[in-house]
């Protein structure tokens, strides 16, 4: 393969049309168009872009016990939430087959198998082929996402192959979770994906951080959201604007290369696809002198185990 060692990377840094999962769909579908003209061979959203964050908990009492605003704005979440076994992803994965490109799709996952009325945070691998290759749900959801979102389990912690590199991928503040990220870089994880709700305060220290640590290329990919992305229709919006700053997640999406330093430093404010090109080299020059997982690991002492059986309430035997 022609510059096997090279990737060229689309961080699609945008807002969703918030809690429609159709119209974000195709906002979705055409960064990919776009980043497939320009080349790009991988391109990653932010947590939860599809079909969009839940702002509301923080805006209109969230925690409040049995209030109507609260569950007709979770309600509306969760119809607006991704059924993969219904083929909600069907046209993402079509597009990734037909421009051969990879893609890290941060959604909000409304899955059959616990029943099909919990939602998760899920990041969804599609490889070049648009097969579906993991589906990680979120691990322990944050603060007040706890009162919309369930927690995950260990089924998605896979890593997959993008030319020379390793790929593998976290949400959020999971990325500060020490034992995960170790079960990524035990799989030969050469790049990390981080997906983020949208916020530079998030990406600017872990990024750097995790690349340093496991002399990996860290891609933080972040999404944008505005008060004027808001939909009219959202229910209850009078509520949420009363207390709604003007901006909810200024992006930050970023790259910093395997010795830690920035390749491209957070960028705020600005809506589209950025680009860039990865060398796999580099990755070898760094482990050089550390490899957390190899020459500078002790497994004879340490070692750690990973439950990946997806979690369900049932079992069927017949």
């Amino acid at each position: 393969m022609k510059d096997n060692h090279l990737l060229k990377v689309a961080l699609a840094q945008i807002a969703p049309v918030w809690l429609n999962k159709n119209k974000t769909l195709r906002k979705i579908e055409k960064q990919i168009g776009k980043a497939a003209k320009k080349e790009a061979e991988l391109i990653i959203f932010g947590e939860g872009l599809l079909p969009g964050y839940p702002f509301w908990l923080a805006l209109t009492d969230g925690a409040e016990w049995n209030t109507k605003v609260n569950k007709e704005l979770h309600a509306h979440y969760v119809r607006n939430a991704v059924t993969i076994e219904n083929g909600d992803l069907d046209s993402v994965c079509a597009l990734a087959e037909k421009h051969k490109i990879a893609i890290y799709l941060g959604i909000i996952e409304r899955p059959l198998d616990r029943g099909g009325h919990s939602i998760y945070a899920s990041l969804v691998y599609i490889d070049p082929k648009g097969k579906i290759g993991s589906v990680h749900r979120k691990l322990q959801p944050t603060y007040d996402e706890r009162l919309t979102w369930s927690p995950g389990d260990g089924n998605g912690l896979k890593t997959h192959s993008i030319k020379q590199f390793t790929a593998g991928g976290l949400n959020c503040w999971e990325n500060w979770m020490p034992l995960p990220r170790a079960s990524l870089y035990a799989q030969g994880e050469d790049l990390h994906v981080a997906v983020w709700p949208g916020s530079k305060n998030n990406t600017k220290d872990i990024t750097r951080f995790i690349a340093r640590e496991s002399r990996s290329f860290v891609i933080s990919v972040s999404s944008l959201m505005k008060i004027e992305d808001f939909p009219q229709d959202t229910p209850h919006l009078e509520k949420i604007f009363e207390k709604s700053p003007k901006i909810l997640a200024n992006g930050g999406s970023c790259i910093a290369g395997p010795d830690g330093e920035w390749l491209v430093k957070p960028v705020q404010n600005k809506e589209g696809n950025i680009y860039y090109t990865l060398d796999f080299n580099r990755v070898l020059e760094e482990r050089q002198n550390f490899d957390p997982v190899g020459h500078y690991s002790r497994p004879d002492v340490t070692k750690l185990i990973v439950n990946r059986e997806r979690q369900s309430t049932i079992g069927f035997e017949e």
